[in-house]
């Protein structure tokens, strides 16, 4: 038998060792799908403390139920590591790791890079290579792919490498129904061997499977969903500053627009982007178009106009104490909301830090609260603890400022209570009571 056929039954069968790099949102679901499907799964972390909770059976994120982890770890299906040096027991290797930017928003691939080593310091013949990271086009096979054929094992015959990016999206399995199992997965393979390989893997791990010809075309796939999210955000963005300055309602505009039946796809404005994805995704694609000669300006002018939607909430919220005769130097603002979306507790490039320190450096005193964030640290380090969102606070604060629409506030009560409230998110859109208190985006 062929070293692909080989460990393609053991994919057909489930019996093939799954080893997933980083036990964050994307790995770890990834990782309790496999091994709820009964292949027998190791997670790789290199934060020992992780490793330590998740073999305990606790979850760390909202998608994943202790219960569920705990079960899977009785059943022996799923354990935790830090020891790299087990990746050689694992027939397929996913790597699921940060992909962020660094200070000039150029690409940092040194988790990739460190991934990539770990794995081909363990490599063995006849092992399934699959990176899921978010990342320019032209990764896998320059990156990945050099470091694992230094070893001497040639990819497509004696090891097998491929690119199925990540749709993780946190917060949406209660929401809206999309999980790691009915979310289509794209798949590119460096050749057909390995496209067929990664595609047998995660034919059982998702409903859909979709391949295209090549590790670059699905990696600029990924990058092309975001920035096309990115780019609809900015113009959202842009009209809800063109209405401000008309004294028109933006989200009144956006309603009326959406219930066209055709031709328009509904995005909303907010007070900028927040996530691990969308904040950064478009800086990847830009900064590899300069490679090619070519300047990506309808891109890089979404990002300029997405970034400055904080500085927007900062001045709506100094505007908004200037009426009630109240200067933002010594006020105490109300920050509702560090989650970058509702209902999750995922704080990964929220705008809220943006708001937070441009507030204070004109003198506020910021005071965060949110029901699912309880303590965060900021892109320099600091660290802050959140506090609970009581009557007394909302009736001492000078203003309270919406920038997560979490569901367990409760809107009417903290426009009733608040002397002014600025909305970022509409969020008080059914509040009918004391609606000349609020200013929206």
């Amino acid at each position: 038998m062929s070293i692909h056929n080989e460990l393609l039954h053991k994919i057909e069968t489930r019996t093939a060792h799954v080893g997933v790099i980083g036990m964050g949102y994307v790995g770890l679901p990834l990782a309790v799908r496999a091994a709820g499907l009964g292949f027998p799964v190791l997670g790789f972390d290199v934060d020992r403390a992780k490793v330590e909770q998740l073999n305990r059976g606790e979850s760390y994120i909202g998608d994943v139920p202790s219960a569920t982890l705990a079960s899977l770890r009785e059943s022996g299906k799923l354990e935790a590591t830090a020891d790299m040096r087990r990746l050689r027991s694992c027939d397929v290797v996913i790597i699921c790791v940060p992909t962020p930017i660094n200070a000039t928003r150029d690409p940092d691939l040194r988790y990739i890079e460190r991934a990539s080593e770990d794995t081909a310091r363990a490599l063995r013949l006849g092992q399934l290579v699959i990176l899921e990271s978010t990342t320019y086009p032209g990764t896998t096979n320059e990156v990945v792919r050099p470091r694992l054929e230094a070893t001497g094992l040639t990819v497509g015959n004696d090891i097998f490498l491929a690119f199925s990016p990540e749709r993780i999206d946190p917060g949406q399995t209660n929401s809206k129904g999309w999980t790691v199992e009915n979310t289509p997965k794209v798949v590119g393979g460096c050749t057909d061997h390995c496209t067929s390989l990664a595609s047998a893997f995660y034919s059982h791990i998702t409903s859909r499977v979709v391949t295209v010809s090549s590790p670059d075309a699905a990696e600029l796939t990924k990058l092309f969903e975001n920035v096309f999210r990115a780019v609809n955000i900015a113009l959202v963005n842009e009209l809800s500053l063109l209405c401000d300055r008309m004294g028109l309602n933006v989200w009144e505009v956006v309603d009326a627009a959406a219930t066209k039946p055709f031709g328009f796809m509904k995005f909303t404005p907010g007070p900028g982007l927040g996530g691990h994805c969308i904040p950064i995704d478009p800086f990847y694609l830009t900064w590899k178009a300069r490679a090619f000669d070519l300047t990506t300006r309808f891109i890089e002018l979404a990002g300029e106009i997405n970034t400055q939607m904080p500085r927007h909430v900062h001045d709506l919220v100094a505007r908004a104490l200037n009426q009630q005769r109240k200067a933002l130097n010594g006020a105490t603002v109300v920050l509702l909301g560090i989650a970058y979306k509702p209902d999750v507790d995922d704080y990964r490039e929220s705008p809220a830090f943006k708001v937070m320190d441009l507030l204070v450096a004109d003198g506020a005193n910021v005071i965060p609260c949110d029901p699912h964030v309880h303590r965060f640290e900021t892109h320099d380090g600091r660290t802050f603890q959140t506090v609970q969102l009581t009557d007394d606070l909302l009736v001492e604060a000078d203003c309270a400022v919406i920038i997560t629409d979490h569901s367990a506030f409760d809107y009417e009560r903290i426009v009733h209570l608040a002397a002014v409230v600025v909305d970022t998110r509409n969020a008080t859109r059914h509040v009918q009571a004391g609606r000349e208190k609020i200013v929206l985006l």
